[in-house]
């Protein structure tokens, strides 16, 4: 069917502006001529939208105690079906209409049971628009609902109610003859069930007038919104089913987790906690004045006494990402609002107590007490999940990303700074130690925040009568351009000679490290920043760290880590990628760190007093042999025994840049995200502060040693 095409009349002055060009939409029409105010676009975030409306109306039942069990089934005729075991939509008559509840559910715009708070104490659904929008953009909508022993049905196109003549009643189309009803609606019973069996069963299609074919339903999305779900109503499992056409097949995942926000927050977190996860909940009351409905049906202002629950998990971290996800009556707000301002509010206010009643011990009286305590402080590092309950809440628009009632924000920062607080001042020893380490992880930000800031500050690119502020034993280059010069971090003193001579001055400079920096896998921040090798890297490449880190701001395109070619040398190299991962990350993501390959053996073949020997470089043990036997097999001479190189600083200068060097010639490794990661598991395995870990490793490895390697 393809849609109309109508031709507006033009107004061309003010006389021909008349009542009659005034439009007065009815209903749904409202809906599909402006979906973008109800689902937000009509792209594939619309199209999400719906899904969501209709699931998180059995998400309320669940809420209310009425069922545990919720299917999702993607269907491979695009259509999308939800199944709750909730009390069932009602289906006796709405007496102010003369419509059955099924209708006025899903016909009719600000209708539903959510408005007087008899029927949910807590819910997601507020505007009573989700249904009856979901209908309005669906090509068909098919409700069945299990109630007083009985299946009941109704059918809907485009949002009007009527009746589908399918060719195959198993197998409905949105495109089947469709009858709307003239006098009256009425439901269908289809089957006879057992009275203790309730629930609704919603199946509908995205209407193809309303949404383009390249809106499609996302997925992972999906799966990401039914475990989240799963984590805020404790017990409740959800279930989706992708019958969609599939290389693998059919797919079906159930989520359901017990331990609610605190489970939540161990699957959020990105990094290794510094404390248990601490649990935050409360309550408290608050009046606001609304309309309601009174005796006689009419809208009156009334004073009314609300509660608001808080149900909130948090720990911090060994890294400095900020994680916080905020909830109102389990619907997601992705923009915050009056509670999350609360939180945070709560949580700065108890930690600037606690740290100002330690400055001593953190040594932040005096000069040094001028610095305070700011937001981004507390949060680097922080994994959290807030949800507030509470009846009726007032959110910003349809798509709720934002929560505007106003006195939540008081409630929620005096509950949370009241905890928090009570956290931080326990006298048990464990309680008491994890407390101070929170704190001075706090205060290890602020610090490094400052830093920061002053090594942002003076370590801008200079000309070369300005390098005096970075480090002396730089070498740096006489390049201007950021995307063409390349900093070699070069293991030892005696390398650094040799690369002198070896370099290209003008777009390659050097920075000596050494022997092996700090291990900044157990160290605080602190540590790391008065760590001369670290600092001197972070200095030199000049965009901050951590959460201040800036890639614009970054002196060099490549960052190239030249390390010998032993054990020692991928020791050395390991802890660089460890210090690059955890504060210039990044770096990595834009891959500009690479690892130098430098040779580890020189063959010269042939040669006389006449001809000079041919030279070829082997970079393994595996290269090499295949080498020899390659020139045995063809007799020729090679001088035995090959040189190995042990480091860098055997190879003299044009050894150095011919193999390692040189772009004509040289061989680099690009570093991934992924390799870094790496080698912070491994590090995190074997040097991290964890002992029970490490002692698995070596006792699981202990019988595959091999005696010989052991250097003793």
């Amino acid at each position: 069917m393809s849609p109309l095409r109508v031709t507006l009349p033009s107004v061309s002055s003010p006389a021909d502006y008349l009542a009659r060009h005034l439009s007065v939409l009815e209903g749904l029409e409202a809906v599909r001529k402006r979906p973008g105010m109800y689902v937000g676009s009509t792209d594939s975030r619309g199209i999400m939208h719906c899904a969501w409306e209709i699931l998180d109306n059995s998400v309320d039942e669940a809420l209310a105690g009425f069922g545990a069990q919720i299917t999702v089934c993607l269907r491979s005729d695009g259509s999308v079906e939800v199944v709750d075991e909730g009390r069932g939509v009602p289906v006796d008559i709405e007496p102010k209409t003369g419509l059955s509840g099924v209708e006025v559910v899903y016909t009719k715009l600000h209708a539903g049971g959510k408005f007087g708070g008899a029927s949910y104490q807590t819910a997601g659904g507020l505007h009573g628009v989700g249904a009856s929008v979901v209908n309005a953009l669906s090509e068909r909508m098919d409700v069945e609902v299990d109630r007083n022993g009985k299946t009941w049905a109704l059918s809907f196109h485009r949002g009007e109610p009527g009746v589908f003549t399918d060719a195959d009643p198993a197998n409905p189309r949105p495109d089947a003859p469709f009858q709307p009803f003239t006098d009256h609606s009425e439901l269908r019973v289809l089957r006879r069930v057992p009275k203790a069996r309730t629930g609704t069963r919603v199946r509908y299609w995205p209407d193809p007038q309303i949404f383009p074919a390249s809106a499609v339903f996302k997925t992972a999305e999906l799966h990401d919104r039914a475990r989240q779900t799963s984590f805020l109503v404790p017990g409740l499992a959800i279930t989706i089913d992708d019958q969609r056409e599939d290389d693998d097949g059919p797919r079906q995942d159930t989520y359901c987790h017990s331990g609610g926000v605190l489970d939540f927050v161990d699957f959020l977190a990105p990094d290794r906690a510094i404390h248990d996860t601490w649990h935050i909940t409360g309550s408290a009351t608050f009046t606001e004045v609304v309309q309601a409905l009174d005796d006689d049906g009419h809208l009156a202002a009334t004073e009314v006494e609300r509660n608001c629950e808080i149900d909130a998990a948090l720990r911090w971290g060994t890294g400095y990402e900020t994680n916080v996800r905020s909830f109102v009556n389990i619907i997601a707000t992705p923009k915050g609002g009056t509670h999350l301002q609360g939180f945070e509010a709560g949580l700065l206010k108890a930690l600037r107590e606690q740290i100002a009643a330690n400055g001593r011990r953190f040594k932040l009286t005096g000069k040094n007490g001028s610095e305070k305590i700011e937001k981004d402080d507390v949060l680097a590092g922080l994994t959290a999940v807030l949800t507030v309950r509470l009846a009726e809440p007032q959110f910003e628009g349809q798509t709720k990303e934002v929560l505007g009632t106003g006195p939540v924000r008081a409630i929620v920062s005096k509950i949370t700074s009241k905890q928090t607080t009570k956290k931080l001042t326990a006298t048990k020893r464990d309680a008491k130690a994890q407390a101070a380490i929170v704190l001075e992880k706090v205060v290890t930000e602020m610090r490094a925040r400052v830093a920061a800031r002053t090594h942002k500050e003076i370590t801008r690119r200079k000309s070369a009568l300005e390098t005096s502020s970075l480090p002396a034993k730089l070498a740096d280059c006489r390049s201007d351009e950021v995307d063409r010069s390349e900093l070699f971090i070069v293991e030892g003193d005696s390398a650094l000679g040799t690369a002198k001579l070896a370099r290209h001055s003008d777009f390659q400079a050097l920075l000596p490290i050494r022997g092996k920096i700090l291990n900044v896998q157990k160290a605080s921040i602190t540590d790391m920043l008065k760590n001369a090798e670290c600092a001197s890297i972070i200095q030199v490449i000049g965009a901050g760290s951590g959460r201040t880190f800036d890639l614009e701001q970054a002196r060099y395109g490549k960052v190239i880590l030249m390390t010998d070619a032993d054990v020692d040398g991928a020791h050395i190299r390991t802890l660089l990628l460890t210090l690059f991962y955890r504060y210039m990350r990044p770096l990595l993501a834009a891959g500009r760190v690479y690892a130098a390959v430098p040779p580890l053996h020189r063959v010269a073949i042939g040669g006389s007093a006449n001809k000079p020997s041919e030279v070829v470089y082997t970079y393994s043990e595996g290269e090499l042999g295949t080498l020899l036997r390659r020139l045995e097999r063809s007799k020729k001479r090679y001088t035995q025994p090959v040189q190995r190189y042990k480091g860098l600083g055997e190879m003299d200068a044009d050894q150095l840049a011919t193999t390692t060097m040189d772009p004509a010639h040289r061989t680099l490794r690009r570093v991934r995200m992924r390799d870094a990661a790496a080698a912070e598991h491994v590090f995190e395995l074997l040097m991290g502060s964890e002992v029970a870990p490490r002692k698995e490793f070596l006792v699981a490895g202990a019988a595959s040693l091999d005696r010989e390697r052991i250097d003793a």
